[in-house]
C-alpha cells in the first residue's frame, strides 16, 4: 500500500471520528477512536511509540512519543 493510499484511509478515519465525537474532547479520546478506526481498516497501528534521540555520545531515551505509527511510517 502506498503512502497516498494510507493517507487517504487515515483522513477518512479522522473525518469519521470528528463527525461522530465533535469538538472539545481530550486528545486521548480522539487518539483512541482513531486507533480503533484504523485497526478496523486493517492497518497496522501502534500507539505512543517512543523515539530515542542521539545526543553527544549517548542516546536520550524516549525523547519523543509518536501518537500513532501507521504501517511503520
Amino acid at each position: 500500500m502506498t503512502e497516498n493510499e494510507i493517507s487517504y484511509i487515515i483522513r477518512g478515519a479522522i473525518f469519521k471520528v470528528y463527525k461522530t465525537l465533535g469538538p472539545g474532547l481530550f486528545e486521548s479520546v480522539y487518539e483512541s477512536a482513531l486507533y480503533h478506526e484504523l485497526t478496523k481498516a486493517d492497518l497496522r497501528v501502534q500507539r505512543q511509540v517512543g523515539i530515542s534521540v542521539p545526543y553527544d555520545d549517548i542516546i536520550l531515551d524516549v525523547a519523543f512519543k509518536i501518537d500513532l505509527l501507521v504501517e511503520d511510517k
